[in-house]
């Protein structure tokens, strides 16, 4: 005869009924596919409606009945379809983020405040590495526009006609970072490398350098700060700097090679303009090492005033960009476009500031 399968037990709900449990204590049959809304619904005891109002507006719904779809949620390992809630509302609270690298703090600190900002205004950050050069960008856009995120943050002006059509069609908006142009794409937030190189070559001009090295990143806004460099020094009629160019972003260990063919070299200069300070420090690890008084025999200075640069021996000269402000920045022009506010300004230059110290 056959046996009867025995009764699910039962549990209460919210709405004070009773719910079956699963049959061995499982929230939910991983052989139907994923869980949805309405298993947990079921499995709570409340309409999806209700869970909808938990993931939602849980402030329409009492406190128990949140426990209660919480718990379920846990059990059954529910991941909320934040892609549909955004479609019906228009919004998908996902902002993307592209920058070259997070391995220094040049751009780390910038996208942990860009994080943080939007954090507070309930939007999560979708952080896509573009490399150098950006190679990865046309790709990334492809997968990071099918998310339909609210905006995107893009490091540099310098994009691939695919990607500004691609951007300009999509409407959304877009902040470009770490550069400076009259004319973005969107909005910018950034400063001239251009002025920056050449405000550089003033400083060193006017301590009473005339021989002079350049030893550089290859990406895009270090031959900007070149440029801008060797375009000041040629005004005044200097058109000999010798120049280094390593792969971006420059290591200790580049900067230190570099470093040993300058001086090996004839007529060796007496100030060096490093296109970050990573690289400043392999210049001064090696000039050190062979006796060189700094900034004595050999001025050297740096880019980014990184945390480090105050701090080594000799403490390095550079120019100091606010990294944290682009960031802060960055996100509220985001946010002011995404609400539609009017007045904003489109391109936001934060400029940047040489600080003297002991290598230069």
């Amino acid at each position: 005869m056959a046996r009867s399968a025995p009764a699910p037990s039962r549990r209460k709900t919210a709405d004070g009924k009773s719910a079956p449990e699963r049959p061995g204590g499982h929230a939910s049959s991983r052989s139907s596919g994923s869980v949805t809304l309405s298993d947990v619904a079921k499995l709570a005891g409340v309409s999806p409606i209700t869970v909808s109002r938990v993931l939602n507006r849980p402030e329409l719904v009492t406190q128990d009945t949140i426990d209660i779809v919480r718990e379920a949620i846990a059990r059954t390992g529910y991941v909320p379809n934040l892609l549909a809630g955004g479609l019906a509302s228009r919004r998908s609270r996902l902002v993307a983020a592209l920058v070259p690298t997070i391995a220094s703090s040049m751009f780390a600190e910038t996208v942990e405040s860009l994080t943080d900002r939007l954090a507070e205004a309930g939007y999560q950050v979708l952080l896509g590495l573009s490399g150098y050069p950006a190679v990865r960008e046309d790709d990334l856009l492809d997968a990071i526009l099918g998310r339909r995120p609210d905006g995107i943050l893009l490091t540099g002006i310098k994009h691939s006609p695919a990607t500004r059509q691609r951007l300009l069609a999509a409407r959304i908006p877009v902040v470009e970072i770490w550069d400076y142009t009259p004319t973005p794409i969107d909005t910018l937030v950034g400063f001239s490398h251009d002025e920056a190189g050449r405000e550089v070559a003033d400083y060193l001009l006017a301590k009473g350098h005339r021989r002079f090295a350049v030893v550089s990143a290859d990406d895009d806004r270090a031959a900007l700060r070149q440029k801008g460099f060797l375009a000041e020094l040629a005004a005044r009629d200097i058109t000999d700097a010798r120049i280094f160019t390593v792969p971006a972003p420059g290591t200790l260990g580049t900067g230190r090679e570099s470093a040993a063919r300058l001086l090996d070299g004839e007529a060796p200069p007496e100030a060096v303009f490093c296109s970050s300070d990573i690289l400043a420090q392999g210049v001064l690890a090696e000039a050190l090492s062979r006796g060189l008084s700094i900034p004595g025999d050999l001025a050297v200075m740096g880019f980014g005033d990184l945390d480090f640069a105050a701090h080594t021996f000799p403490a390095l000269t550079t120019v100091r960009i606010d990294r944290r402000a682009v960031g802060r920045l960055a996100a509220e022009t985001m946010l002011a476009r995404i609400d539609g506010r009017p007045g904003i300004e489109t391109v936001i230059d934060i400029g940047f500031q040489v600080i003297e110290r002991a290598s230069a």
